[in-house]
């Protein structure tokens, strides 16, 4: 299998891992009342495994985004002309008395 499709697969697993535990202490916690209607309900478990599906996309995408940005090299160039270091610039400014006639 290649290298790139097991990283999805092994991340939107851990992805889907983390959904489940969410949505079990949604329900535990009963945040919104969501504990209470999904475990007094006959079809509560239709409920329950639209959100587990409906988060484990978000999480597993999410998951999968975070193991590509970390798979980056780290830059070694300094950036910019001075080699990465800011240096302060002086500003002058000028501002005027406020006008105290009345416009009318």
């Amino acid at each position: 299998m290649p290298k790139l499709i097991r990283l999805y697969i092994v991340n939107v697993a851990i992805g889907f891992a983390l959904a489940a535990v969410f949505v079990a202490l949604l329900v535990w916690m009963n945040v919104a009342g969501v504990g209470r209607l999904i475990l007094g309900s006959d079809i509560g478990w239709v409920a329950a495994l639209m959100l587990v599906m409906f988060h484990g996309v978000v999480f597993g995408g999410v998951q999968f985004a975070i193991a590509v940005m970390r798979m980056a090299e780290p830059e070694d160039r300094p950036k910019g002309p001075r080699g990465g270091r800011l240096i302060p610039v002086p500003v002058m400014s000028h501002a005027r008395a406020p006008d105290r006639r009345r416009r009318g």
